[in-house]
C-alpha cells in the first residue's frame, strides 16, 4: 500500500496554504472521512514505521476484534446488542479528542438530490434482483417475517437503523477513512479492503450469505462514501439494504442465535 504518485502535487500545493512547520498542514491523499480537518505531513504521507503501525492496528481492530466478539456471541451468549453501542462510543471518542477530526463537520455534512436519486436508482435495481433471487431460491422465505411476525418486523424496521447501522457506518466508514485513508494509493484498493473488512465483521453469522452479501454493500458503501464524504449519504443507504434484507426473507443470515433484548 503505498500513496501515489499525485502525492507530491497534492502536498506543494496544499502546504502554500500552511506555513512552514505548521502542525496544520493539510492532508496529502485525497482518501479521508468527511469530518477529516487537514493533517500534518507525517500523518498525511505516513512513514513506513508509521505505515506497518496502522496495518496492523487496521489488523487488530478490523480482524482480530471481530473474530474475538464471534467468541463472546457464541462462547459467552453475549448479545450483539450489548457489544455494538460501545464500539460505537469508543470510536466516537477517539473521534472526538482527535485533533484532526470534527464530529460536527461529518454530521453537518448533507446528501445533495443527486446523492440521494442514485441511491434510489442503485437500491431499487438491487431489490428487484435480490427479491427475484429469494423468490427462485428460497420461496418458503419471501416476506416470511413480516408476515408471520409482524410485530417483530416492526420493530427491527424501527431500530436497526439507530442500534445498527450508525455503529456500523462509524467504525467501518468514518473511521476506517479517517485513520486508515492515508494508507491507500487508489481508490479501488480502498474500496476493496473496506469491503472485505465489512464482510469479515459479519462472519460472526456463520453464513456464507451474510458474508458475501456484506462484501458486496460494503463496497458499494465504500465506494458511495469515497465519492461524497457524506456519512448519512451512507447511512441511508445502508437503512434500505438493511431494511430489504429484513423484509425480503434474509432476516435469518443475520441473526446469531442469541437473544437480543432490542428486538
Amino acid at each position: 500500500m503505498t500513496i501515489n504518485a499525485t502525492t507530491t502535487t497534492r502536498t506543494a500545493s496544499l502546504t502554500a496554504r500552511f506555513p512552514a512547520g505548521s502542525r496544520a498542514v493539510a492532508r496529502a491523499d485525497g482518501f479521508a472521512a468527511g469530518g477529516s480537518l487537514p493533517r500534518r505531513r507525517d500523518i498525511a504521507a505516513p512513514s513506513d514505521q508509521r505505515r506497518w503501525w496502522l496495518i496492523g492496528e487496521l489488523g487488530v481492530l478490523f480482524v482480530v476484534a471481530p473474530l474475538l466478539m464471534r467468541h463472546a456471541v457464541y462462547t459467552y451468549h453475549v448479545p450483539l446488542f450489548y457489544a455494538l453501542p460501545p464500539v460505537l462510543l469508543g470510536i466516537i471518542a477517539f473521534l472526538f479528542f482527535d485533533p484532526t477530526f470534527r464530529l460536527r463537520r461529518e454530521l453537518l455534512r448533507g446528501i445533495s438530490w443527486p446523492t440521494v436519486r442514485s441511491i434510489l436508482i442503485v437500491f431499487a435495481t438491487g431489490a428487484v434482483i435480490v427479491a427475484g433471487l429469494v423468490t427462485v431460491a428460497m420461496p418458503e422465505r419471501l416476506f416470511a417475517l413480516a408476515a408471520e411476525r409482524p410485530e417483530k418486523w416492526l420493530k427491527i424496521m424501527a431500530l436497526y437503523p439507530f442500534t445498527s447501522v450508525l455503529a456500523q457506518e462509524f467504525v467501518y466508514r468514518v473511521f476506517f477513512f479517517h485513520r486508515y485513508g492515508p494508507l491507500f494509493s487508489n481508490r479501488v484498493l480502498l474500496i476493496v479492503v473496506n469491503g472485505l473488512v465489512f464482510g469479515l465483521g459479519h462472519a460472526l453469522f456463520r453464513n456464507w450469505i451474510a458474508v458475501g452479501g456484506t462484501v458486496v454493500t460494503g463496497m458499494l458503501f465504500a465506494w458511495r462514501y469515497e465519492r461524497t464524504r457524506a456519512f448519512w449519504a451512507v447511512w441511508f443507504e445502508h437503512v434500505l439494504w438493511g431494511w430489504l434484507v429484513f423484509t425480503i426473507g434474509l432476516g435469518v443470515y443475520f441473526f446469531t442465535g442469541v437473544k437480543n433484548p432490542a428486538w
